[in-house]
């Protein structure tokens, strides 16, 4: 019987590699016969045994995918890694929706509170520390269970991104005075000239992934989408398998409604105003949804109401363009409902099953 145990594949590719000019059997050099029973049964296995299976779990804010996560991480021994962009910065919990201490403890979980707040983390490196990860996670015979909504770091991890200029401070420095002078809407106006097909996929006060558009066009004297569509390293050594959470729309925005109140009932304001005196406003979680909202309840621009409908407003908005991003992903095995039912649940362990008989 196949075992990855038993597969020598880096010593059949290192001595594949550089072959040396000379007529002995291949074989023989590398010290076994070739005619041998074992090991044909030995290479056979190589050549039959699927790679390793990782797993993603995506689908819109809400929808229950650290649930989902969970639950198959304790079925098939697996570990999580989180694909959330503001998941990953440290202190900020309430309005995260990070997974508890309780949650924590039941399994092993990755790439949360390991960005310094004033830090800031690229798609480009996340995937590479995420790609390490998983491979990590592999090689202890784990199931790696990639979690998250953040769509640009899930296709970088798994698609891979262009090898980009490096970063010129002077250049952001020198965009970021613009964006001052001119508005908030400058950057994404030069983008757009620029690049039409990458602005239309930016937000417009997403700031970070502008200037980078704008610097990659400048610089490498290329577009941003140009550069997308070559040079990629897509990841190696595993079946992906993608299972999307695809809740009814109006139960999905009614629980998400109930969990932003949830957040400002638990102390977002207060943590917020913690936060801010201690890392200033210029901390790159203060741009994400729930605190960008508690931010101007602080400043007095708002009140506690219309603070809170802002941000279930917002988080709503953010979940129908995640669906529009994931519904573009291919490959995506749809499941039509919240992770945290039991219907759902039981259908994702069929199709988990079904994949590793495959």
């Amino acid at each position: 019987m196949c075992s990855p145990e038993n597969i020598k594949r880096k010593t059949i590719l290192s001595a594949s590699s550089h072959p040396e000019e000379t007529d002995e059997e291949p074989s023989r050099r590398l010290g076994f016969d070739s005619h041998s029973p074992r090991v044909h049964d030995r290479l056979g296995c190589a050549l039959t045994t699927p790679e390793p299976l990782l797993l993603v779990v995506l689908g819109p804010t809400g929808s229950g995918k650290s649930a989902l996560a969970l639950a198959l991480a304790e079925h098939f021994h697996g570990e999580i890694v989180n694909c959330d962009a503001v998941a990953v910065y440290r202190e900020f919990e309430i309005g995260t929706a990070k997974p508890g201490v309780a949650e924590r403890a039941r399994v092993p979980h990755h790439l949360l509170d390991w960005v310094d707040p004033n830090g800031y983390i690229t798609a480009g490196e996340y995937a590479r520390v995420a790609r390490r990860v998983v491979a990590e996670i592999r090689d202890r015979g784990n199931l790696p269970i990639v979690v998250g909504g953040t769509g640009l770091y899930l296709r970088a991890l798994l698609e891979g991104l262009f090898s980009g200029p490096e970063r010129s401070e002077e250049l952001r420095q020198r965009l970021r005075e613009r964006a001052r002078h001119k508005g908030p809407g400058y950057l994404h106006r030069l983008l757009d000239r620029l690049d039409r097909k990458a602005a239309a996929k930016i937000h417009p006060n997403d700031f970070p992934k502008l200037i980078r558009a704008i610097e990659v066009c400048l610089t490498a004297r290329k577009s941003l989408s140009e550069m997308w569509e070559h040079g990629r390293r897509p990841l190696e050594g595993f079946r992906v398998l993608r299972l999307g959470l695809n809740p009814d729309r109006n139960r999905l925005y009614q629980r998400i409604n109930e969990r932003a109140a949830r957040m400002f009932a638990s102390g977002l304001v207060e943590e917020t105003r913690q936060l801010l005196e201690r890392y200033g406003a210029g901390a790159s979680p203060f741009r994400s949804l729930g605190y960008k909202q508690a931010l101007e309840r602080i400043r007095g621009e708002s009140d506690d109401a219309a603070a809170l409908q802002a941000a279930q407003q917002a988080h709503r908005n953010y979940a129908k363009r995640q669906m529009t991003w994931f519904r573009r992903e291919s490959g995506v095995e749809w499941l039509h409902g919240f992770g945290d039912e039991n219907s759902i649940e039981q259908e994702a362990l069929a199709l988990i099953e079904r994949w590793m008989r495959r």
